[in-house]
């Protein structure tokens, strides 16, 4: 499939009201009214180019699921530490992932970004296996080792080429992962070789694995590392905060909302807009007890 012959790729039309959904996942040590959460940088990430957030809850009926489909332009799966195998996040990234796939194979461009644990989430969905190798990449800025595919790539397209050099030189993206995708796998696995064009590669000092993807034809993407990070989460000091990183952050950011300009669903009504937004909830300070600086509880 061609992506720039779908009908909806035309530029001449574009969704300047772009609302991207941000899946939500189960809180570690649950209590009362604090069952799910989002953290407040994935929702800030989308906001600074241009983009509307709607939270998409965990545990919804498939219906739910489906209606929230045709009401937004994109889904973010972001990081986390819940299963990718069996969970909730799980689950609704599975029928996301499959109303994505088939909605895109008619010519309705739906785009799908997932961060670290989405990132894993979508090799799992993608392969249909568990294939992850542990690696030692807990808390530690890289710079990436890009492939020959950059060239061609839809993700890195608009970054200035002093960019580029920047990160293929300078640890600009942080990792916050035990587990990843093993180059060796990924080129063992005629699922993923087929599905996906490796953009980036890392290495732990033992194992080469992937970092950035895009599908061939697909608006599908994957970072290992964290773009929302550098410009909005401060309590971890390996996080870089650099001009250069702050604007990757920004050049990754303004691409994805730009992929969902390009989807023109919609809500019923505006009172039905309105309601999802994620303007209906608060953001908590959990500052330095915690990994981020504000998270949305549900």
């Amino acid at each position: 499939m061609c992506l720039s012959c779908l009908p909806f790729y035309s530029s001449a039309k574009i969704n300047d009201r772009p609302i991207i959904g941000v899946l939500a996942q189960e809180v570690y040590s649950q209590k009362p009214n604090q069952t799910a959460y989002i953290a407040a940088s994935y929702v800030k990430f989308l906001e600074s180019a241009g983009a509307r957030v709607v939270p998409v809850m965990i545990n919804q009926p498939m219906e739910e699921y489906k209606k929230l489909f045709n009401s937004i332009n994109g889904i973010l799966y972001p990081g986390g530490g819940v299963s990718i195998i069996s969970s909730g996040y799980e689950r609704a990234a599975k029928i996301f992932y499959e109303l994505a796939i088939e909605a895109n194979s008619r010519g309705n461009y739906f785009p799908v970004w997932g961060t670290c644990l989405g990132f894993e989430q979508l090799m799992y969905l993608t392969s249909e296996k568990t294939i992850l190798s542990q690696t030692n990449t807990s808390g530690v800025a890289l710079p990436l080792n890009f492939t020959n595919e950059i060239k061609d790539s839809r993700m890195f397209k608009d970054f200035p080429a002093e960019l580029i050099e920047d990160l293929a030189t300078q640890a600009l993206t942080e990792n916050s992962h035990k587990w990843s995708l093993a180059v060796l796998t990924l080129n063992s696995n005629e699922e993923l070789k087929m599905f996906y064009k490796v953009l980036s590669t890392n290495t732990d000092g033992k194992v080469e694995f992937v970092s950035t993807v895009e599908a061939y034809d697909y608006p599908i993407y994957g970072t290992q590392w964290h773009p929302e990070k550098n410009a909005f989460e401060w309590t971890r000091p390996y996080i870089p905060h650099s001009p250069s990183a702050i604007k990757t952050t920004f050049y990754l950011a303004q691409f994805f909302v730009s992929e969902a300009r390009k989807n023109f669903h919609k809500f019923e009504s505006e009172d039905e807009e309105s309601k999802a937004l994620i303007y209906n909830y608060n953001p908590v300070f959990t500052g330095p007890k915690s990994g981020f600086e504000q998270i949305y509880f549900f």
